[in-house]
């Protein structure tokens, strides 16, 4: 099969990690993708990828990170990074910053 008959989103495995912050026990949910690390917050139904601005939001689909977001989650296959509390700002700072630049 050609390589531009295959949708980019079936060529990308997804890697997702859980930061944990403790001892308030927040959780932050990010997602690498084929380029990028996303932030995703599943309680919120939320990505911060430009397909989900474009598609989700509009009621079209949800985004590929979103739709793989559940199924990892069920598998337990993803990275779970222990933070401190005191960490917790500079390391969402850098979070936003990553996001406003892509």
């Amino acid at each position: 099969m050609s390589d531009s008959l295959v949708p980019n989103d079936f060529e990308t495995s997804y890697i997702l990690k859980l930061h944990y912050f403790v001892p308030s026990e927040r959780k932050l949910w990010t997602i690498i993708g084929k380029n990028n690390e996303y932030w995703v917050d599943p309680e919120l139904d939320y990505c911060s990828c430009k397909h989900y601005y474009y598609k989700t939001l509009s009621g079209k689909e949800k985004c590929q990170h979103l739709k793989s977001f559940n199924e990892i989650l069920k598998n337990n296959n993803y990275d779970k990074i222990k933070f401190s509390d005191d960490e917790y700002f500079n390391f969402l700072s850098m979070l936003i910053k990553d996001i406003l630049k892509v």
